[in-house]
Order: C-alpha cells, then sequence, then structure tokens
C-alpha cells in the first residue's frame, strides 16, 4: 500500500498558476497552515488530499485527518455526526472515495480508513482532541462555523500541518461566513500562508458552467424597485424573444457617488449569455426605442464570467477596460489589476469611481471589487 501512494501528489502537474502555488505551499514543511480559497473546480481537495495520501504513504504522517461540515443544499440544514450519524458516515465517506479512489484505487483507501491512517472526523466533535504528526485537512470551510475553525487551529499537536479550504464566494453560506473569517484570521499568522484561487484556474469540467448557473441564480433572486420593474416591462414588450436576467437602475447611484460622465448609462440591463442581440436589435432598433420609451439611456451586458464587461459597461471611463490587465478573486472579493500609471483613472476622485462599480457588483452578485496596480516588472513580462 505504502508503495501505491509514495508518489500520488509527485506524479501530479499543476494545470495552473495558481495549483502551482498550492503544490508548493504544501511541499513547504515550513508552512504549517496553508489556507486555499477559491470557486469550486480549482483542485482544492484533490491536490490537498493527494498530497496527504502520499505523505501517510511515505510514514510522514501517521495520520490523515479530514474533517468537512456537511450541509444539505436543498434544505440548508447541517448534517452531523450527532443529528444522522449513518447519513453523516455515509456523506462523508462517499466525499472521499470519489477523490482519492481516483488517486489509489477504492481498496487501498477501505485499507487506510480501517488501519485509521485515514480519518474522517465530524468538525462539531474537536474539544479535547489532539492531532500529532498528522496532516489536518478542513475542506468546506465556507460551511463551518467560526468557532470550528478556530477549534482546529488550537487541535494542532506536534509535527502537524493544517490546511483549510473553502470557497468565499459562490458557495459561501451567509450565515456560517467559514472561509472568509478563516481567511481574515490566516493573514495574520506566523507560518501560515494563504492560496487565492480563482476563475483562471478552474480545470475540472463543468465547473465553469455551473459557476455561471449559479450566478445567474443569485441575479435572478435580486429583488427589483419599480423603476427597475418599469424598465424590465418596457424592454420584454419591446424584445419578447431576450432573455432579461434583471435590471439595475443607476441614477440614485450617479447621484450618491457625484458621476457626470456621459459614459454611465441611467440603467444596466443583464440578459442570459446569447440574447445580448435579441435585446439589441439587429441595428440597435430595439435598444433604442427602450430608451425613448422609458426616457432613460441604457446598456446591456450578458451574464458571463468575464466580469470586465461588466465595468466597460457602467465605469465613468470609457477606455479604463483597456488597462485592466488582470481580474480574478481574491478572497471574498474581484480583483482588479490595472496597468501602471492607471490607477488614479480607475479610482477617480477619492475612490468615487471604483466605490460606484464596487456597489453594483454587491448588489448585483453578493461581492464586491478592489483595484491595484501592476508592478513595472509585470507589465514588461507581459509585452514578452
Amino acid at each position: 500500500m505504502s508503495a501505491e501512494l509514495a508518489n500520488v501528489f509527485d506524479n501530479i502537474q499543476p494545470l495552473s498558476e495558481g495549483q502551482k502555488r498550492l503544490m508548493d505551499a504544501l511541499r513547504d514543511k515550513s508552512i504549517e497552515i496553508i489556507g486555499v480559497f477559491g470557486p469550486t473546480g480549482t483542485g482544492k481537495s484533490f491536490l490537498t488530499l493527494a498530497y496527504g495520501l502520499q505523505g501517510v504513504g511515505r510514514g510522514e504522517y501517521k495520520r490523515l485527518i479530514i474533517a468537512r461540515p456537511i450541509i444539505d443544499i436543498t434544505s440548508g440544514q447541517e448534517i452531523t455526526i450527532t443529528s444522522d450519524p449513518d447519513h453523516y458516515v455515509k456523506l462523508a465517506s462517499e466525499y472521499v472515495m470519489d477523490i482519492a479512489s481516483s488517486l489509489a484505487g477504492e481498496d487501498t483507501v477501505r485499507s487506510l480508513i480501517e488501519s485509521r491512517k485515514l480519518v474522517l472526523i465530524d468538525p462539531h466533535l474537536l474539544r479535547g482532541r489532539t492531532f500529532d504528526d498528522s496532516l489536518i485537512i478542513l475542506d468546506d470551510a465556507q460551511n463551518a462555523m467560526p468557532e470550528t475553525i478556530v477549534e482546529i487551529v488550537t487541535r494542532l499537536g506536534k509535527n502537524s500541518r493544517l490546511v483549510i479550504a473553502g470557497d468565499p464566494v459562490f458557495q459561501r453560506d451567509p450565515n456560517r461566513h467559514g472561509a472568509i473569517l478563516a481567511r481574515e484570521v490566516l493573514m495574520g499568522e506566523e507560518n501560515a500562508t494563504i492560496i487565492d484561487l480563482g476563475v483562471k484556474d478552474i480545470v475540472r469540467p463543468g465547473a465553469r458552467r455551473g459557476l455561471r448557473l449559479l450566478l445567474e441564480l443569485q441575479v435572478r433572486r435580486r429583488s427589483m424597485n419599480e423603476q427597475e420593474k418599469r424598465i424590465l416591462e418596457t424592454a420584454k414588450q419591446i424584445s419578447p424573444d431576450a432573455d432579461i436576467i434583471t435590471v439595475v437602475y443607476l441614477i440614485d447611484l450617479k447621484k450618491k457617488w457625484n458621476i457626470e460622465s456621459e459614459h454611465v448609462p441611467d440603467a444596466l440591463i443583464v440578459v442570459k449569455e446569447g440574447h445580448l442581440g435579441r435585446l439589441i436589435g439587429q441595428g440597435g432598433e430595439r435598444i433604442h426605442r427602450i430608451e425613448e420609451e422609458t426616457g432613460l439611456s441604457h446598456r446591456a451586458v450578458q451574464l458571463t464570467l468575464d466580469f470586465k464587461e461588466y465595468i466597460r459597461a457602467i465605469h465613468p471611463v470609457s477606455w479604463i477596460h483597456k488597462h485592466i490587465i488582470d481580474f480574478d478573486f481574491a478572497g471574498p472579493e474581484l480583483r482588479i489589476l490595472v496597468s501602471k500609471g492607471n490607477l488614479g483613472p480607475i479610482l477617480g476622485q477619492k475612490g468615487a469611481y471604483i466605490k460606484f462599480v464596487d456597489e453594483i457588483f454587491r448588489d448585483l452578485f453578493g461581492f464586491g471589487v478592489y483595484v491595484e496596480e501592476a508592478k513595472e516588472e509585470k507589465r514588461r513580462k507581459r509585452r514578452k
């Protein structure tokens, strides 16, 4: 069994820059706690579990301990070893088997569980325990309570390491905030590191589509005010074959942030991917009719994971999108990286422009944005 596990991690080639950072951090034994945060499909669980299996196979760790809160996505209720022991054990075992069996085979995984080298624990039952010579993985941390994060850190014993993995954006529980708080806590901890994975790190087939659908559900559930409903009804009458997801009325926000740019529309219309042409019309005649009927200026975008297009549609500086050289999630917010010398135009006076954009993103998607300026050497590297 040890021979089968000895190289399961080393034989994996990273498929993105973020995955490489995570693998390097796992190999670095000086890092006691690793927090890895990002959307589903980025390889968080797969890579971490592969590293743990290899560590057990090589004798670097006596045990691989997996703690995972389990939530019924239909009811929103948490399943625990206390509330439903058989169901919890079944779900926890299937989760591990789904991932680990692709690395080491089902018989090997069962043997590890039977010999207590691979241990599944309910994160609610941590008090009084100490984990020595172990790799502990707290997975799906977005479903954990903040107290669980603190408790599992205190359980670390000698020669042990901890990995906390979760999604602070797309799958976060608004009543728990486990992944968000874990990331904030670890940022100041000694011998700890944070690996942020984003949309560009998604490698699992179907995950990108799934995230887009999650985003669409979020936007469709958004409540609209009377002005937005009026625009929506007008747009449906003029473009009945367009699937309009929501409308964002911007006039009040423009007044709040003193936005006077003619580039910023009075309302943003969000349509399902592939329906933009149906809303606008072949020569733009439909969107012009909507503007005439409502007496407002409009801009439309289709719902995708290309968040640069939203910024292009609503930012007061019409050309700023040309200087966005990268964007992706860093923890619970979208990080926008702009080329050197263009921080001022994207921020606006006293940060009004980016605060305007941030408020729209929070209203639409439930997450905000922040901006960083690229270093000179990064810009030169991209030009090569």
